[in-house]
C-alpha cells in the first residue's frame, strides 16, 4: 500500500512532466508553424506587389514605345502639318487603337488646339477633349516646358526622349497617359523649336490590361479595385504624380504558408500521441516544405521567362535579350541579325492529326533549331508555331543567309508524329542590325515585315528586309483602305460577265461574274492583286459578299439559265457561309439553281470539316458547285467523289496548248472523259481560235467561254445577246 502511494505522485509528476514537455513541445511545434507560414505568406505577398509594380512599369513603358513607333516619323510631322485627315486617321489613330488597344488619341497644334481625336478607334469631335483637358492638361504643360528648355542628354550620352507620361482618370477610370512631340525621323524634313504638334495618348488600365500582367507572373483573379470597393492586403495601387490614388491592382493572393499548415494539419494531430516522432515528422515537414516552396519559387521565376512546351525563352526573355544584344554589339561595332521563323500551314497539322501532333511538331522544331545554331545565339518561341533567333558578331548578310539555309534544310528531313511521316517547311524573314543606334523594335519590325514577304513569296523560303518593304507595306495599307471605301458605296467596284455557250457557240447556257476595280488614281487593277489583298487584311467575306449579292440581283432580272460566281476558299472555311449564301438568294428572288459558285480545286485537298459540311448544305438547297482551274492543282478521284462536284472547268493554260501540243490535247480529252466519268457536267475556259473550238467539241465537251466566243462584257452589253433579255416582269414580281 506504502509503496503504490509513493509510486502515484511520481507516476502522476512524470505523466505530467511528460505531457507538460510534449504540450510545451508541440506548442513551440505549432508556433513556429504558424509563424513560418505567416511569414512565408508575408514574403511571398510583397513578391507579388513587386510583380505587379513592375509589370505596371513595363505596360507604361510599351505604351510609350508603341506611340514613339509614330511619333517619330518624316510623314508624322508633314501629314500632321498638312492637316491630313485620312492619314492621320489611319496612322496616329485607328492604327493606335486597332494594333495596340490605345483607347483614346489626340493630336494637339503648336497652341495645344485639337485638330484630331480619336476615341475607342472612332473620330470625334475636337471638341470631345475638352472632357478630357482638365486631366490632361498638367501633363501637356509639363512636355511643353520640357520642349522650351535645352536639349538633354540620358545616361547613354543619347539625347533625351521627351515624353511626359502620368496616370490620370478619364470619366472614373484609371488610365496610362503618355505624350509626345511629333518629331522627324531624319534630316529631310526640318521642324523650329516650339512649333511641335503633340500626340496625347492614353491607354484604360482595364482587367484586360490587368491581365496581361497577371498572366506574366502566374496570378491568380487579377482586377481593378475602384475607389468605392474595399481593398485587401494583395492589392497595388495606382497612384498619379501627384500622389492621388487613382484605384487599386488587385488578385487572389498565394498562400503558401497557409497551404503548407493544412497539410500538415493530421500530422500535428497525431503528435499528441507520438511526441518524439511527431517532432521528427514536423521537422521533416518543414525542411521539405521549404524545399518546395524553394522549388515553387524557382520553377515561377523559370516560368515567366521560358515556354512550358520548348523550354526555349520566351517572349519577355528573348526580348530582354536582344535589348542587350544590341547594346553589347553597339559597344563592340558587332552586327546582330534577326531571324524571324515560322511553319507553314501549321494549321493544317493541328486540323488533320490534332493538337497532340502539333504540339510534338512544336518540340522536334524547338530542338532542330537549338541544334543548328551555335551556343552563343538565342533561339525563342514567340508562341504558336513561331520562332525568332539572335545571331550574334554577324560579318555580313550572307552569313545570316547561310544559317537561315541551315535551318530550312534541317527542317525539311521527315518529322514523326504520332507514327506519321510528316514533311514540313517553314518561312523565314531576316534582319540585320545598322549599327549603333538599331532600336530592338524597329529590328523586331523589319524581320517580321520580311517573313510575310517570304511567305508571299511562295513560302519554304528566307527573305532578307529590304528598305522597299516598307514602302510596299504602306502601299498595301493604302489598297486596302481603298478597297474599305469602295466597298462602303465610293464607286469603282463592278462586275462584268462572260458569256459560256453550248458547242454551236451562238446558243448562251450562262455567265460568269467577273469582279473588276477602276481605281481613279492606278487605273484598272488587277483582280488577282485586291483580292489577294482582301484575304491578307480580312475583308474578303466582306468583297465576296459584294459580288455575290450583285450578280444575283443582275441575275434575276434576266433570262439567264445560270449565273457563276467566284468565291474564295477562305469564304468556304466559314461554317456560317452557305447561311449566307441562302439570305442573299432570299434576298434577291434568285433561285437557288440558277447559281453557280465557283472555287480552286485546291480546297479538296484540306481534309476541313467545315469546307465539306458548307459544300453539302449548299448543295442540298440547289446551288451548285464548280470546280475552276481544273487541272492545274493536286485533286484526286477520291477527294472528287467525297464532295459531290457539279461542274470542272478546264483550265486555259491546257486549252491554249490544244493547236499545238499533243501532250495537251491528251491531258484534255483525259479530263473531258473523267468529267462524263464522274457524271459532272465540264467547261474549256480560255477558248480563243477555231481550231481549239473544234477539237473540244470532238472530245465531248459542251460548254465552252472564251475570247473567241465573247469577251467579259458589261451588264448593258450581256443583255443586248441573244437570249439573255431582261426577264419578264410578272416573273420577276413573283420572285421579288
Amino acid at each position: 500500500m506504502s509503496a503504490r502511494q509513493n509510486s502515484s505522485p511520481l507516476t502522476h509528476q512524470v505523466t505530467l512532466t511528460v505531457l507538460t514537455l510534449a504540450a510545451f513541445a508541440l506548442a513551440i511545434v505549432v508556433g513556429f508553424g504558424f509563424y513560418a507560414a505567416d511569414q512565408a505568406d508575408e514574403a511571398s505577398l510583397e513578391r507579388q506587389k513587386i510583380f505587379i509594380a513592375d509589370g505596371l512599369k513595363d505596360q507604361i513603358a510599351a505604351v510609350q514605345r508603341e506611340q514613339e513607333s509614330v511619333t517619330v516619323w518624316d510623314d508624322s510631322v508633314t501629314n500632321v502639318r498638312a492637316g491630313n485627315q485620312a492619314w492621320i486617321e489611319e496612322n496616329l489613330s485607328t492604327w493606335m487603337y486597332t494594333y495596340y488597344g490605345h483607347n483614346r488619341v489626340y493630336i494637339l497644334d503648336a497652341a495645344n488646339h485639337v485638330i484630331h481625336a480619336m476615341r475607342e478607334g472612332k473620330v470625334v469631335q475636337a471638341s470631345t477633349f475638352g472632357e478630357d483637358q482638365p486631366e490632361l492638361q498638367p501633363t501637356i504643360e509639363t512636355l511643353r516646358r520640357m520642349l522650351a528648355e535645352p536639349p538633354k542628354a540620358d545616361a547613354s550620352g543619347q539625347p533625351a526622349k521627351m515624353v511626359a507620361q502620368d496616370l490620370v482618370s478619364l470619366q472614373g477610370k484609371p488610365a496610362i497617359l503618355s505624350i509626345m512631340p511629333l518629331v522627324p525621323s531624319t534630316d529631310r524634313v526640318t521642324q523650329a523649336a516650339g512649333t511641335e504638334y503633340l500626340d496625347v495618348s492614353a491607354e484604360f488600365i482595364n482587367d484586360a490590361v490587368i491581365g496581361k500582367i497577371a498572366a506574366k507572373y502566374l496570378l491568380d483573379g487579377a482586377r481593378l479595385v475602384p475607389l468605392s470597393d474595399p481593398v485587401g492586403p494583395a492589392a497595388v495601387p495606382l497612384v498619379d504624380s501627384r500622389g492621388v490614388i487613382l484605384g487599386y491592382i488587385g488578385w487572389n493572393q498565394e498562400r503558401p504558408g497557409l497551404t503548407l499548415v493544412r497539410k500538415i494539419a493530421p500530422a500535428l494531430a497525431i503528435a499528441l500521441l507520438m511526441a518524439g516522432g511527431v517532432l521528427v515528422f514536423v521537422l521533416r515537414r518543414l525542411r521539405r516544405a521549404s524545399a518546395a516552396l524553394q522549388t515553387s519559387q524557382d520553377e515561377a521565376q523559370y516560368l515567366a521567362f521560358h515556354d512550358t512546351l520548348t523550354g526555349l525563352p520566351n517572349r519577355a526573355l528573348f526580348e530582354d535579350r536582344l535589348r542587350r544584344t544590341l547594346l553589347f554589339a553597339s559597344q563592340d561595332g558587332a552586327r546582330v541579325a534577326l531571324l524571324y521563323l515560322d511553319l507553314d500551314r501549321f494549321k493544317h497539322i493541328n486540323d488533320t492529326l490534332g493538337h497532340p501532333a502539333g504540339d510534338q511538331l512544336v518540340r522536334q522544331t524547338a530542338a532542330r533549331l537549338k541544334h543548328t545554331i551555335r551556343e552563343v545565339d538565342t533561339v525563342a518561341r514567340l508562341g504558336g508555331d513561331e520562332f525568332a533567333i539572335i545571331l550574334l558578331d554577324v560579318p555580313d548578310v550572307t552569313s545570316a543567309e547561310d544559317i537561315a539555309e541551315r535551318l530550312l534544310l534541317k527542317l525539311r528531313e521527315p518529322f514523326r508524329l504520332i507514327d506519321d511521316q510528316v514533311f514540313v517547311s517553314a518561312s523565314i524573314g531576316i534582319a540585320l542590325s545598322s549599327g549603333s543606334d538599331t532600336d530592338a523594335d524597329d529590328l523586331l519590325r523589319k524581320a517580321d515585315i520580311a517573313l510575310y514577304e517570304a511567305k508571299k513569296n511562295g513560302r519554304g523560303r528566307y527573305q532578307v528586309f529590304a528598305g522597299d518593304m516598307d514602302d510596299l507595306l504602306l502601299r498595301k495599307r493604302k489598297v486596302e483602305a481603298e478597297l474599305r471605301k469602295a466597298l462602303d458605296g465610293d464607286g469603282g467596284i463592278k462586275l462584268a460577265y462572260q458569256p459560256v455557250f453550248a458547242v454551236d457557240g451562238h446558243r448562251i447556257l450562262g455567265a460568269e461574274a467577273l469582279i473588276r476595280w477602276g481605281h481613279e488614281v492606278h487605273g484598272a487593277l488587277p483582280a488577282g492583286q485586291f483580292i489577294a489583298i482582301a484575304e491578307e487584311r480580312g475583308l474578303i467575306g466582306e468583297l465576296g459578299k459584294w459580288a455575290l449579292t450583285e450578280a444575283c440581283r443582275f441575275a434575276v432580272t434576266t433570262e439567264l439559265p445560270w449565273i457563276a460566281v467566284n468565291i474564295s476558299p477562305v469564304q468556304l472555311r466559314d461554317a456560317g457561309f452557305a447561311a449566307l449564301v441562302a439570305s442573299v438568294l432570299s434576298e434577291t428572288g434568285l433561285d437557288p439553281g440558277r447559281l453557280q459558285l465557283e472555287t480552286t480545286e485546291g480546297v479538296l485537298l484540306e481534309h476541313n470539316d467545315t469546307i465539306s459540311s458548307v459544300i453539302a448544305t449548299l448543295r442540298e438547297s440547289g446551288v451548285r458547285i464548280v470546280l475552276d482551274d481544273f487541272g492545274t492543282g493536286y485533286s484526286s478521284l477520291s477527294y472528287l467523289r467525297r464532295q459531290s462536284i457539279d461542274k470542272l472547268k478546264i483550265d486555259r493554260s491546257f486549252v491554249r496548248l490544244l493547236d499545238e501540243d499533243e501532250s495537251a490535247r491528251a491531258i484534255v480529252k483525259t479530263l473531258i472523259e473523267l468529267a462524263q466519268a464522274l457524271r459532272v457536267e465540264v467547261t474549256a475556259e480560255g477558248v480563243e481560235t477555231d481550231g481549239q473550238k473544234a477539237l473540244l467539241v470532238g472530245m465531248g465537251c459542251r460548254q465552252l467561254q472564251g475570247y473567241l466566243l465573247s469577251p467579259p462584257l458589261e451588264p448593258s452589253q450581256l443583255l443586248a445577246l441573244p437570249g439573255v433579255s431582261h426577264a419578264k416582269p410578272e416573273r420577276s414580281a413573283v420572285r421579288a
